[in-house]
């Protein structure tokens, strides 16, 4: 028993007992409260943010009594007041001892007693008012110690003993949390209550703990689940809390137009191009998961990104038969996805061109890209037909699949350098052993056909046989003089597959490509003749050449190559934006092996490397998003990005099929493959990326390439008939626009700090 008594002073004591005897000799109060939840029984129920008391307070002058009664009260945020004009003014009592009971037994007994003291205002010598003594009742419930408390009133010598009879919450041993299959772990639990095992229980201690499990719950995207509790308290410290996690009871997918109708003006229902399960299949919710809001997030951000569709709009519906579960409804607004497109562009290979193109990227409804590509340029032209199938059907992995046929015509950039040479079209060649030169059987030449220091002049002959019949002591070539097209025909197809084990929606930074393709290449001339033989033009003086600079243009000097090869990749990316990124790594390693059909079919394998490195910077601050308010995100994607190549091709190479280095997406300050035609290179590239305007970004950037000396291995040796130096460096500035066909790209590069500069324009970064 804990007591709290008045001063000793004796008048006091006689003034107090006076008091009382005049006014209420006799006081009993009673009620019961609980901050949280209360139920009666054995063991106390607990209704959350509220509780009911009932007070109930006698007063008896000898033979007299009468009774007020207050009935329904209700603290925190639900008050019942009785009609004020019942009591017109409350009479005061002397309390003159205050008795705390209840705690005999509990271990923290005497912390208890002093908390339930502390909580009131009342104090011995105190006057005071049934609602003042109310109020304090519900002060001890507010510490969250108690689970149940009645206050009685005593008469004594001195005055009114209160007696508070306490029902102190138990020592905390065990939470229990019901379902026992949840999200959240035991381990978690266990942290979070960690500090109050072994410590008597505290209500509103507990109400801050339900709190961190609902912010758990919330952070991680369950933001449907709901606590409530406790459900059970038992006097040996368990208490049983219950979660309702908010179970998907149903996925409902409806198409609707721009207005959000679900019918259209004649009052049938949209039905969409798009097949079902093409959205489905993008939905890692689930019906039967648990809601997460997370999740749906991200599914509809994947439906987004698919560019099928302009508009998803959720609504969460709830299941009558089962609270807390939901239906979710998702109203899908297709967008077109047929287009004709048209310009006019310039390239090496084309020269001036105009195209023409038509795209469906949902073909039949399965997400299927179709693509029709017409070139048409001023040295060749290009016919591609290509079918993409960004994920096969009820494929577990998210494999896809690539198609593509194709009829091209260009002129190589290996035969052609930045200094206005070129190597020409020869019909056909004559070789005679021991000899260096090699004359145009088109012109006449003065000759030493006897051998015996008499030049005769001899030519121009009808044909190359005429001038092997004539002179067969020397080379002869039949020059055309005619630029070089190489005509292609063929096609290939590919499989590529994330390593996801088999998770289709999980992103995993890894993934593998296998293919094959087919191809018939043709050395032609404008006119559709066959030109197997080639002279460079920079050297061809007076209708000769050196005799080894009359090549084959294609392997074995044939009219017609045949090219099967099988490639694979593997390729590592965790960029953090495909388009522009600002910091992650990107790694590619493939190979192609080529095998040969024939003779006129060559075996070789050519294999490459490209490695991207990207780290966020804060340098310069030209555009406002880079100096943001207080209060204000930053919006500055600015970067340092590196690249490094490195590529290598071992066995029957034709020429045409080698590494070329310069160009946009190479060494910038020369044109393409006017650096290097080689077996090996390498390239490294440094740049740095930072926001001009909103639709502006610059860069500025050095690049640098290799051939580590590999033209000469070259079949021909184009590079180094053409006198292409093999290796160089560039720096320069440029900017990239982003415009709705995609970052549209132009640059300065300067070439080895030689005063030339080249202008580019190309579409997308550089990597």
């Amino acid at each position: 028993m804990f007591k709290r008594h008045t001063s000793s002073n004796k008048k006091l004591k006689r003034n107090s007992a006076y008091a009382i005897a005049l006014a209420f000799p006799f006081v009993s109060l009673f009620g019961e409260t609980k901050a949280s939840k209360i139920i009666s029984g054995e063991n106390k129920l607990f209704i959350e943010n509220e509780y009911i008391q009932s007070f109930e307070f006698t007063n008896q002058v000898k033979n007299n009594k009468f009774n007020l009664k207050f009935d329904d009260f209700l603290v925190a945020d639900k008050i019942n007041k009785k009609e004020e004009n019942t009591v017109t003014e409350e009479k005061r009592v002397l309390i003159s001892e205050i008795i705390i009971e209840g705690l005999e037994d509990h271990p923290d007994k005497e912390r208890l007693e002093v908390i339930a003291y502390d909580a009131m205002l009342i104090r011995p010598g105190s006057k005071v008012t049934s609602e003042e003594v109310k109020k304090d009742l519900d002060r001890i419930y507010s510490t969250g110690w108690f689970s149940g408390a009645k206050i009685e009133s005593l008469e004594s010598a001195l005055g009114v003993q209160l007696l508070i009879k306490v029902n102190p919450n138990p020592i905390l041993k065990k939470i229990t949390i019901l379902p026992p299959v949840r999200k959240i772990s035991n381990t978690k639990l266990n942290k979070i209550f960690n500090n109050d095992y072994g410590k008597t229980l505290n209500l509103n201690t507990l109400q801050i703990r339900i709190k961190e499990i609902k912010d758990w719950y919330n952070s991680n995207g369950y933001s449907l689940a709901r606590i409530s509790g406790p459900s059970r308290l038992t006097k040996d410290g368990i208490v049983e809390l219950n979660i309702q996690e908010g179970y998907i009871g149903g996925i409902e997918i409806s198409f609707i137009d721009e207005d959000g109708n679900t019918e259209d003006e004649k009052g049938r229902i949209i039905k969409g191009k798009t097949k079902k399960w093409v959205i489905e299949r993008e939905l890692i919710t689930k019906v039967g998961d648990i809601f997460n809001r997370n999740k749906l997030e991200s599914d509809i951000k994947r439906l987004y990104s698919t560019s099928l569709f302009n508009d998803v709009k959720v609504t969460l519906k709830p299941v009558k038969s089962k609270p807390g579960n939901i239906i979710i409804s998702l109203g899908i607004t297709e967008q077109r996805t047929g287009s004709l497109t048209g310009g006019l562009g310039y390239s090496g290979g084309q020269g001036v061109f105009g195209q023409i193109g038509l795209q469906e990227s949902n073909l039949i409804g399965r997400s299927w890209s179709s693509n029709m590509n017409l070139t048409y340029g001023e040295y060749g032209a290009l016919l591609n037909l290509s079918l993409y199938d960004p994920w096969i059907k009820n494929d577990k992995h998210r494999t896809s699949f690539r198609t593509s046929l194709y009829l091209s015509r260009e002129v190589p950039q290996e035969f052609r350098s930045q200094d206005g040479g070129s190597i020409r079209g020869v019909i056909d060649r004559y070789e005679a052993p021991n000899s260096s030169i090699s004359y145009d059987t088109n012109q006449s030449h003065n000759l030493d056909l006897n051998n015996n220091n008499i030049l005769i002049e001899t030519g121009p002959f009808a044909n190359l046989s005429s001038a092997k019949l004539s002179a067969p002591q020397f080379s002869w070539f039949d020059y055309e003089g005619d630029s070089i097209v190489l005509e292609r025909t063929g096609g290939g197809f590919s499989f590529a597959r994330p390593l996801n084990g088999g998770k289709p929606l999980k992103k995993v930074p890894w993934s593998v490509l296998i293919g094959a393709n087919f191809q018939k290449v043709k050395p032609i001339d404008y006119a559709g003749d066959k030109r197997p033989y080639g002279v460079a033009s920079t050297n061809f003086k007076e209708g000769k050449v050196p005799k080894n600079e009359v090549i084959c243009v294609a392997f074995n000097c044939s009219s017609e190559n045949t090219l099967i090869s099988f490639k694979s990749a593997v390729t590592y990316n965790n960029l953090n934006d495909s388009r522009n990124p600002t910091s992650g790594d990107y790694l590619n390693i493939g190979s192609e092996q080529f095998i040969s059909l024939g003779e006129n079919s060559p075996t070789f394998n050519r294999s490459r490397v490209s490695y991207s490195r990207f780290y966020p910077v804060d340098w310069l601050k030209f555009h406002k998003g880079c100096r943001p308010k207080p209060g204000e995100k930053a919006d500055c994607s600015q970067s340092l990005g590196f690249q490094a190549k490195i590529g290598t091709i071992i066995g029957e190479l034709p020429p045409y099929e080698a590494f070329c280095l310069g160009g946009t997406s190479s060494v910038r300050g020369w044109n393409s493959c006017d650096l290097g035609v080689a077996r090996n290179y390498g390239e490294a590239t440094a740049e740095y990326r930072f926001p001009i305007w909103r639709l502006v970004s610059g860069v500025l950037f050095v690049d640098a390439g290799s051939d580590f000396g590999s033209q000469s291995n070259v079949p021909g040796k184009p590079g180094k008939i053409l006198e292409k130096p093999g290796s160089g460096f560039s720096v320069g500035p440029g900017a990239v626009i982003n415009t709705p066909v995609g970052p549209i790209r132009i640059e300065a590069a300067s070439q080895d700090f030689s005063g030339n500069w080249r202008y580019n324009i190309g579409i997308g970064w550089k990597f």
